[in-house]
């Protein structure tokens, strides 16, 4: 019985990890496809557009002003920098006065407010931010993220478009510093989560919602209540985009690219936020996240080659997903235009992946900043958000 039993186990992972590699390739080719889409689209310039731009913030991580100040230097738009935080010692406080100093010209404001807003520490702080936005068109955008100097009047213009309810952007990740876990954490945007996200939108268009970068209508939050309406939201971007379609509105990734500089100062900062993407995707899509299992085709060839008795197939499926993951690899590289990827990092990369993902499907809680919560089954945050241990 326990030796059938070996069998079964590998030969499903084997054949498990030979139709990961088939959805490598497919990624693959979508992001290339993309990446196409996406040098070829310009956007003429027309009379600039104001358009109030939220970023809420929280300390002041590495690349932070130059993240600010791509929200500035933007072509085709007329656009007020509306920065906020939660706390009078906040370190992004300077920054956002060294930012006002250098830019002069330049309308940035600055919201110091703690009042809490639901269990959405970010949501609380959009919350207090924008009552001083003036514009109707509105661009909410991550603190790590740095903008192209087009994307604001490119994302506006696809956000015209007839029937547009919310354009959100997609993002490479580079990172901030030279710290090799801040490396991994890049690897897993551009070889894991960018491509992912790509099929995901090739297969089922006008569902995807990404927080990073989203363009909207000040009329179309309020006709959804407002961001109180996703106060309490883990996935706070999916539950927003969720409330935009019932209005009828579609939802439109944007052909174009944000900059995710991302800073991880040790292995339990990566495994701990990574875990918390994890759960976000449990909480809004229980049966994508288990179909994530067919994106470690690596970790699948390996259990196959180490549990029950050699055989072809599990001998073959190690080396085969490698070299498939190595070209996929290299490929993505080449059309994101970033450095080559050390190959000896992609397996390394993939086993952290692969623990991550089985992680996910044991944990109750997560930690967000420097608090920690319980996750409902509807992906509510549950609790006063614990100091984090």
């Amino acid at each position: 019985m326990a030796v059938e039993l070996l069998k079964f186990i590998t030969d499903a992972a084997a054949i498990a990890s030979l139709a990961g590699c088939l959805y490598l390739i497919a990624s693959m080719r979508v992001l290339q496809r993309f990446m196409r889409i996406a040098h070829g689209q310009r956007r003429a310039s027309n009379a600039p557009q104001p358009v109030s731009v939220l970023r809420p913030l929280h300390g002041a991580d590495p690349g932070l002003y130059e993240n600010l100040l791509s929200s500035c230097d933007q072509s085709g738009v007329s656009a007020e920098l509306i920065c906020g935080v939660q706390r009078a010692d906040d370190p992004a406080i300077g920054v956002v006065e060294r930012l006002r100093a250098d830019r002069p010209d330049h309308n940035v404001s600055l919201i110091v407010d703690p009042t809490p807003h639901g269990r959405n520490r970010k949501v609380a702080n959009l919350i207090n931010m924008l009552p001083a936005a003036r514009h109707g068109p509105l661009v909410i955008m991550d603190s790590d993220m740095r903008a192209p100097p087009d994307f604001m009047s490119r994302a506006l213009g696809v956000l015209a478009e007839p029937g547009a309810g919310l354009v959100s952007a997609l993002y490479r990740g580079r990172p901030a510093d030279a710290g090799f876990w801040s490396a991994l954490a890049a690897q897993y945007i551009n070889h894991g989560f960018l491509p992912q996200a790509l099929l995901g939108e090739r297969l089922k268009p006008g569902i995807g919602c990404y927080g990073a970068g989203i363009a909207m209508e000040r009329e179309t939050l309020e006709a959804i209540g407002g961001f109180a309406a996703v106060s309490d939201a883990l996935a706070d971007d999916y539950a927003l985009g969720e409330a935009v379609c019932k209005l009828g509105k579609r939802l439109v990734v944007a052909p174009l690219l944000l900059d995710d500089w991302l800073v991880e100062g040790s292995f339990a900062d990566l495994f701990r936020h990574e875990l918390r993407w994890l759960l976000t995707i449990r909480s809004v899509a229980p049966s994508g996240h288990a179909g994530l299992l067919l994106t470690h085709p690596v970790a699948l060839a390996l259990i196959a080659a180490v549990v029950g008795a050699p055989s072809p197939i599990s001998l073959l499926g190690l080396p085969v997903a490698l070299l498939v993951r190595f070209g996929m690899v290299r490929a993505v590289d080449h059309a994101l235009g970033l450095e080559r990827t050390p190959l000896w990092r992609v397996p390394v990369r993939d086993l952290i992946s692969f623990a991550v993902y089985v992680a996910s499907f044991f944990a109750k809680t997560v930690a967000w900043r420097d608090h920690q919560f319980e996750v409902s089954r509807q992906g509510r945050l549950i609790g006063g958000g614990d100091r984090a241990r």
